[in-house]
């Protein structure tokens, strides 16, 4: 048995996870000179742990009810 997330639980916890990682990103970046390559690669490492995660089916994100899944299948 996989251990799954709701839609709902899931669309928060991947915003509030986007929100901190943008914030840690820029709160880092502004105390330290870093290169741009540096930010890039410190960006696709934190949405590839979420799309791994999604991949997964750990998290079953609904988007907020944003996309009709019934049309998107088809």
């Amino acid at each position: 048995m996989k251990f799954r997330i709701n839609p709902l639980a899931s669309d928060i916890i991947i915003t509030a996870y986007i929100i901190g990682t943008l914030y840690l990103r820029f709160k880092f970046e502004s105390q330290t000179e870093t290169s741009p390559v540096l930010s890039i690669v410190m960006g696709i490492c934190f949405v590839v742990i979420i799309w791994v995660l999604i991949k997964l089916k750990i998290f079953n994100p609904n988007w907020f009810g944003l996309f009709d899944a019934k049309k998107a299948k088809q």
